[in-house]
């Protein structure tokens, strides 16, 4: 498939990259080639290969989940400034414009 000098005007509007009319020839010749190298792997036969969730099959080895820190919220909480039910009172740092 051949890419024509006004595909790649086209393209490069729509992805909005501004191209020097000297490089579009050169583009037009790149991306006609791409489409070649995609063309090629759509002929190739795959009916026998299974699809492939992870390239490396292996298991994560994941930790148990498990608690293993006591419960401090009333330590904490008593060192805050302000507090109210059990969460911690900030002032207001960002104004809303109306």
């Amino acid at each position: 498939m051949s890419i024509k000098l006004e595909d790649v005007v086209k393209i490069a509007h729509l992805a909005r990259l501004s191209l020097p009319e000297s490089t579009l020839e050169q583009y037009a010749g790149q991306l006609s080639n791409i489409l070649a190298m995609v063309e090629k792997v759509n002929e190739l036969d795959t009916e026998q290969v299974e699809p492939l969730a992870n390239p490396l099959d292996n298991i994560q080895r994941l930790r148990k989940d498990e608690v293993t820190e006591t419960d401090q919220h009333n330590a904490f909480m008593q060192n805050a400034p302000a507090s109210e039910a059990g969460v911690f009172l900030v002032p207001k740092v960002i104004e809303t414009i109306e």
